[in-house]
């Protein structure tokens, strides 16, 4: 797993020093948000479509679900009454909670248990992010940005669910799994060519997202917690309510490692919309994914 961590964390640096040194026809910002939507409208869904169609929808699907919902839901309670305790201001705790229930399933997690158990595992990173954290962020994170922010007031949840192309990609695989419809040989083709660009082009935005605001060293015992939660907290609860379901050897370990994701990168578009403190989730999210690369070795020998 360490030869792989060191390959995706090229990709990461590559992304991180376009962001740096390429020409300014475009800020960074846009040449991320460019590459983010060229996956998330396009690329992603056929992913999602190629692998839902064709995996074993059982028992274990409601299963990661319920693994990555709960974890979610830990990870804020948790970071609710630790920032609640400290009395932090509004606009930071809201930042601070979303990164610490947030985990960047699919845009690190994705490639990481592709690369590391195989093509199988794409469809655990997919239904843990889908079928769980995505729903939660839009409904429950929007909630979350909303009351501690100051931006615009938030759209009805239903609205900004049927607004994300991933996951109208994953109920039509569904249904079509479901229903016994075979996949053509030719768009199977066509889809696994467009899914083939994910995951360089995820880690390079990711890369690009990566940033270390100015006089952030001071709120380190801030982003302490996240840390502890998401690299920590968040896996051993998996490992534990993994138990309870229908997992094989194999799922068990693909949907904990899934729960010792870093914080999620997309959170700053909530943060930026609601005037929250984008620069200490901008650390946050750089610190965690730093650290992740040594966290992610240690669960995959432990659960190994």
């Amino acid at each position: 797993m360490i030869e792989v961590l060191l390959q995706m964390a090229a990709f990461i640096v590559c992304g991180v020093a376009w962001r740096r040194f390429s020409q300014r026809r475009l800020s960074p910002k846009e040449k991320r948000e460019v590459l983010t939507e060229l996956v998330y409208y396009l690329f992603l869904p056929a992913l999602v479509l190629d692998v839902l169609w064709s995996t074993n929808l059982g028992r274990a699907t409601a299963g990661i679900a319920m693994v990555a919902a709960s974890g979610v839901l830990m990870g804020l309670a948790l970071a609710w009454v630790v920032y609640y305790l400290a009395a932090t201001p509004r606009p930071t705790r809201g930042a601070l909670l979303l990164a610490a229930g947030f985990p960047n399933a699919t845009y690190l997690g994705l490639p990481v248990l592709q690369s590391t158990l195989g093509e199988w595992a794409r469809a655990v990173a997919i239904q843990y992010d889908l079928f769980a954290c995505t729903p939660l962020v839009l409904t429950l994170g929007i909630h979350i940005a909303r009351t501690h922010g100051i931006g615009e007031k938030s759209a009805n949840p239903l609205i900004e669910l049927l607004k994300v192309p991933p996951l109208w990609a994953a109920a039509m695989g569904v249904s079509l799994n479901l229903g016994g419809v075979a996949e053509p040989d030719w768009f199977h083709g066509f889809l696994t060519m467009m899914a083939s660009s994910v995951v360089p082009l995820m880690l390079l935005s990711l890369g690009m997202g990566l940033e270390w605001p100015r006089g952030q060293w001071r709120n380190l015992p801030l982003l302490l917690p996240i840390l502890i939660i998401q690299l920590g907290l968040m896996p051993v609860w998996a490992w534990f309510i993994s138990d309870f379901f229908n997992f094989d050897s194999s799922q068990r370990i693909a949907a904990i490692l899934e729960a010792a994701m870093p914080s999620m990168v997309l959170g700053v578009v909530l943060c930026d919309r609601f005037q929250l403190n984008t620069s200490i989730y901008a650390a946050a999210v750089t610190l965690s994914t730093i650290f992740s690369l040594l966290t992610l070795p240690f669960w995959y020998r432990c659960l190994s």
